[in-house]
């Protein structure tokens, strides 16, 4: 009995080393993929890694000794950007070698969106101070734009809901954190490719069409015309705010947006997205692309 126990023991424990390979095993990156981040998510970073998404939004808010606390609520302990998002984020790319997986070919896009009741503009842009000094901690992983030249990091920081924070980047030297273009800016002087080097806009912006029916010739041309133009001005496209619906309908929106060459989909759909792109991988090459590490395959990822 004791060696029947025993063999049982060690058949358990094998599978529980099995099992926990098996967690640990990373998949795959997903180029097109952008996680749109509930507030509910209690710590949403491990999933994004997990699923293979290269991008999320996660909503923020100021709180006390300077920290950013994630969601717009009243600041939970521990709950902070710092913590949760950018420790762990730059963690894993400096044991990696300056990727966050091996087949990484564009920057992750982390899209920092100042939420909450408070909107008064200065305290938003004090805000984005916090954000600048704690994004300067990691510097050298950062896309980061230097005297108008833009250079690619393992990481790609844009703000968000902060209306003048265009003026205050524009007037940085060296920033390491970018505005949100719109379709609006391409062209335009007030907008260039190192202060808004990604397009994004939510999908109801433009379009009606809700993958209900097939989409109309109109739509479609736009669509098609818009993504054209904003790569031949050097930028990506990042489409988000889909409508609600069933997975059938989201599935025909995000097929006629790769179609169409939009270079990310941001969803709340993480699951659904995840799958449906394993299933149709982009094949064009990113917009804005990393530079490559000699030996990088060879070197392992932290567990």
């Amino acid at each position: 009995m004791a060696t029947l126990a025993g063999s049982l023991a060690g058949l358990a424990g094998a599978g529980g080393a099995m099992s926990m390979a098996l967690a640990r095993r990373r998949r795959h990156s997903l180029s097109s993929g952008h996680a749109l981040v509930l507030d509910r998510f209690t710590d949403p970073l491990p999933v994004v890694l997990r699923l293979g998404l290269t991008g999320m939004t996660v909503r923020v808010a100021p709180g006390p000794h300077g920290e950013l606390f994630l969601g717009p609520g009243d600041p939970q302990p521990g709950r902070t950007l710092r913590r949760l998002v950018l420790a762990p984020l730059f963690a894993r790319a400096r044991a990696a070698a300056g990727r966050l997986w091996s087949d990484q070919q564009a920057p992750f896009q982390l899209v920092v969106e100042f939420a909450g009741p408070s909107r008064d503009t200065s305290s938003l842009l004090r805000a984005y101070r916090m954000l600048d000094q704690q994004l300067r901690d990691h510097a050298p992983l950062l896309t980061r734009s230097s005297d108008g030249k833009l250079t690619p990091g393992v990481v790609t920081v844009t703000v968000a809901g902060i209306v003048d924070v265009r003026d205050l980047l524009a007037a940085q030297k060296v920033r390491y954190a970018f505005a949100e273009g719109s379709f609006d800016d391409l062209g335009s002087s007030s907008a260039p490719l190192e202060l808004a080097p990604v397009i994004s806009e939510p999908w109801a912006q433009r379009f009606g069409w809700d993958g209900h029916e097939p989409i109309a010739a109109e739509e479609r041309h736009l669509l098609h015309a818009l993504v054209r133009a904003a790569h031949e001005d050097g930028r990506t496209v990042r489409i988000s705010g889909l409508p609600d619906g069933p997975r059938k309908a989201r599935v025909a929106i995000w097929t006629e947006l790769s179609a169409a060459g939009v270079d990310v989909i941001a969803d709340t759909d993480l699951q659904g997205l995840a799958r449906h792109l394993r299933r149709h991988p982009a094949s064009r090459p990113p917009q804005l692309e990393l530079p490559v590490i000699a030996g990088r395959h060879g070197t392992p990822h932290p567990a």
